[in-house]
């Protein structure tokens, strides 16, 4: 798949990403940030660049089992915004900074929701 094409089809769906796969196993993530750096940065032609000459291919990924800290600190160490999530080699799914930011911003709401909640009507037996 061109690079136009691969930026159509996140366009399409509204994401940042795309995992490569190749027959079946994950080889790669093709992101925004590869379109800025290896295709506008270094004046290559989308619409005749294959993505697998453009992908980030070196993953790093994370198990289903991973708690919010441990990607919120692969995010931060590794600058990174998107993380494949592997079950025994296999590809289940994708995480994405934006969905730990949405899942902790619904956390701290509900929780000072509770607070004054409590604050308001007090312990209850």
């Amino acid at each position: 798949m061109s690079v136009f094409d691969a930026v159509a089809e996140m366009n399409r769906h509204r994401v940042g990403s795309m995992l490569v796969l190749e027959s079946g196993r994950l080889v790669g993530i093709f992101t925004e940030r590869d379109v800025l750096r290896r295709i506008v940065g270094e004046g290559r032609d989308p619409r005749t660049t294959p993505i697998r000459d453009v992908m980030t291919a070196n993953l790093i990924t994370i198990g289903p089992d991973a708690t919010v800290e441990q990607a919120m600190a692969i995010f931060t160490e590794k600058r990174c915004r998107h993380l494949p999530v592997l079950d025994q080699g296999q590809l289940v799914g994708s995480i994405s900074i934006g969905d730990i930011t949405r899942w902790m911003g619904d956390a701290h709401r509900a929780e000072a929701e509770h607070l004054k909640n409590y604050i308001t009507t007090g312990f209850s037996a």
